[in-house]
């Protein structure tokens, strides 16, 4: 049992006591070494590997500043800035602040594109305390008026290194430069390249450096496969690793190809979700709340999902397509394995890419191994080990048992902007919603949600049986199996 402990690290007490109410007794390796000059109001610069617990380690000391300041929180004028690369991580990450934040009397919100600004909007006019945001949509709304970051006391920049791989640090410069000078500013990022260490020259007033995890250094509870297959059995492969018990991530190099390979898997009886660039804010809502309470319990996505997504208890990660280099490799392998866990994974290997999944196993430092398999072969169940299951392709219903189509699709508006889940403004009580905030909890009987699911029969194409308002008198959410059987939405 390790005698560090939040505490020695400085967290205070009361937050001690909510993380600890949540399972969180020990630091992971980038907390211990980051928080305590983070308390100190040091710039930090971390450097882990996606899962390290990087997110705790910034949220804790801004929590903690903000609510020992004297400053209050004005409208327009937000008190702290998380900048992210993604709105998947911008949601995950206000999320986890959540019960932190709420516990203080803090609020935040966030802000990112492809979605009505309206809320967003009204939000700021009434103050928030920390914007969770990426970096577009927020410069559009400084530039409109609505947001001025002169009140900025620290700043967060997470995943830096993605954020130059996505050409976001022209803008990210440009809102660093409007932040006051001596606010405390932390970084944190999986590798340290050239453009990120530009950043760190340019805003960090004599940063501390901690190293945990680093992208190159695999864990070593993460036990790497190549499967070499041929073309007609490919996909035979794939629907036996997926219909295995777990959760699996699927990676695919292209928006088509996931698109596919998600049909492909729902038609063998497999229920699996996609994501990817193409999709609406809804959409990836959608896809989110069905795979991270395991309705669905296949995710087939690009590249946007290798970072940013964090889903406990991802058993299985497969290449379908072995990415183009080595840091998409293991930032994608990096969505197993987490806090401590094991975990598997796969490449697919066809006979024209031996040579480049060569190369990627040695700058990834790894050393997988490799076996030419077909269907049925009994390396796939120790693999994967347990019973295969093919419950039917897995469908998307709303409220009212409408069927929701996977199709791209445009924000939809109404009179309000959003659907809002209680308090009108978005802020706090809409997450999940097309605003991008917290999910809704799991529904309680009684308690519609944005969105259920159900398994279809496997190439019936029918309708899944039951799909409509339970009895109760708020019309119930909840997800209807092909046997007409209740199972809760989440």
């Amino acid at each position: 049992m390790s005698s560090i402990t939040f505490g020695t690290l400085g967290v205070p007490a009361g937050l001690c006591a909510l993380l600890e109410g949540r399972g969180i007794t020990e630091p992971t390796p980038i907390q211990a070494a980051t928080l305590p000059d983070s308390f100190a109001g040091r710039d930090v610069l971390g450097r882990g590997r996606t899962g390290s617990g990087k997110t705790y380690a910034f949220l804790l000391p801004l929590v903690a500043r903000l609510t020992a300041s004297a400053s209050k929180r004005t409208p327009g004028r937000p008190r702290a800035l998380i900048l992210a690369p993604t709105r998947e991580l911008a949601i995950q990450i206000d999320e986890a602040l959540a019960p932190l934040a709420d516990s203080a009397g803090l609020t935040s919100r966030t802000i990112f594109g492809g979605v009505n600004q309206g809320p967003q909007v009204s939000a700021l006019r009434r103050g928030v305390d920390v914007l969770v945001a990426c970096p577009g949509r927020l410069e559009d709304l400084i530039n409109q008026g609505h947001a001025d970051l002169g009140a900025i006391e620290i700043t967060v920049l997470d995943e830096a290194d993605h954020m130059a791989d996505l050409g976001f640090l022209p803008v990210v410069r440009r809102l660093l430069d409007k932040t006051p000078a001596n606010g405390q500013r932390l970084l944190f990022s999986a590798t340290l390249d050239s453009a990120v260490h530009g950043l760190v020259t340019r805003y960090l007033h004599k940063p501390v450096t901690h190293e945990a995890d680093s992208l190159e250094s695999p864990v070593g509870t993460m036990h790497h496969h190549v499967l070499h297959v041929d073309a007609v059995s490919r996909m035979d492969v794939l629907v036996d690793l997926t219909a295995a018990p777990g959760r699996t991530m699927v990676f695919t190099r292209t928006k088509h190809g996931a698109k596919k390979l998600a049909k492909q898997l729902n038609a063998a009886g497999v229920p699996a979700v996609e994501l990817h660039g193409n999709l609406s804010q809804n959409a990836r809502t959608r896809t989110m709340d069905a795979f991270h309470p395991g309705a669905a319990k296949t995710l087939v996505a690009t590249d946007i999902a290798a970072r940013g997504i964090h889903v406990d208890d991802v058993n299985l990660v497969i290449h379908a397509d072995p990415p183009m280099e080595h840091k998409a490799y293991l930032h994608r392998s990096g969505r197993t394995a987490r806090a401590g866990n094991e975990g598997t994974v796969v490449t697919l290997m066809l006979d024209g890419q031996r040579a480049d999944v060569r190369d990627l196993a040695r700058k990834a430092g790894i050393h997988p191994t490799t076996t030419r398999v077909a269907k049925g072969h009994a390396l796939l169940s120790e693999i994967a080990p347990g019973e295969r299951r093919f419950p039917g392709g897995f469908i998307h219903v709303d409220a009212d048992g409408q069927l929701l189509s996977g199709e791209p699709e445009r924000p939809r508006r109404s009179s309000g902007g959003q659907s809002s889940g209680g308090r009108g403004s978005g802020q706090r009580s809409d997450k999940g919603g097309q605003s991008g905030h917290r999910k809704a909890a799991p529904a309680a009987s009684g308690t519609r949600t944005r969105s259920q699911a159900a398994p279809a029969a496997s190439g019936s194409g029918r309708r899944p049986a039951q799909v409509g308002r339970s009895g109760s008198g708020s019309g119930g959410a909840a997800a209807f199996s092909r046997m007409g059987t209740r199972r809760g939405s989440r």
